[in-house]
C-alpha cells in the first residue's frame, strides 16, 4: 500500500494577498494562524477583514496547537493538474480551537483516511517561497513543526 506524501516542487501556488500574508508568514515559520473575532470569540479561516459570526471587524492572529480531525474527505485519483502525483487525500479538518481548514492528508495510506481521525499539521517546502500546512496522523506525542 502506499503511503500517502507531500507533493513535490512544481505544483501550482498560491498567491498570498495583504489579507492572508500573516498565515503565509506562520506557514513559514511552521506555525498555523487563525482568526479570532475580539467581539464575539469566532475563531475563522479563511483570512478575511470581518468576522464571520458578528460582522465586526476586530479580527486578530492566533497560533492553533495543530492538531485536530478530519471533518470529511476524499481521495483525488485523477489530478487537476498535471503537476500534481496522484492519489492525494484532500481533507477538512476541524482544529481544536473551532476553525477548519481545507488541506492535504499524508503520512497514512488511503485506506486510514476516515472522517474523525486525528491529525496534526506538518509543513512542507513546495519553492516559490511557499511553505503549505498538511496534516498528517496525530501520534499524541508533542509535535516539533
Amino acid at each position: 500500500m502506499t503511503v500517502l506524501q507531500p507533493q513535490q516542487p512544481g505544483i501550482p501556488l498560491p498567491g498570498p494577498t495583504p489579507v492572508s500574508a500573516p498565515f503565509w508568514d506562520g506557514c513559514a515559520a511552521h506555525e498555523l494562524r487563525y482568526q479570532r473575532c475580539r467581539d464575539c470569540e469566532h475563531a475563522q479561516f479563511d483570512p478575511a477583514l470581518t468576522c464571520r459570526a458578528c460582522g465586526g471587524d476586530r479580527l486578530v492572529w492566533q497560533v492553533s496547537n495543530g492538531r485536530g480531525e478530519v471533518y470529511s474527505h476524499t481521495v483525488v485519483w485523477r489530478p487537476q493538474a498535471p503537476e500534481f502525483s496522484c492519489p492525494y487525500a484532500v481533507v477538512i479538518v476541524a482544529f481544536d480551537e473551532g476553525f477548519t481548514l481545507l488541506t492535504n492528508l499524508i503520512g497514512c495510506t488511503v485506506q486510514q483516511v476516515g472522517i474523525g481521525l486525528r491529525v496534526r499539521v506538518a509543513f512542507h517546502d513546495v519553492g516559490g517561497g511557499i511553505t503549505l500546512p498538511y496534516v498528517t496522523p496525530d501520534s499524541g506525542e508533542p509535535h516539533g513543526n
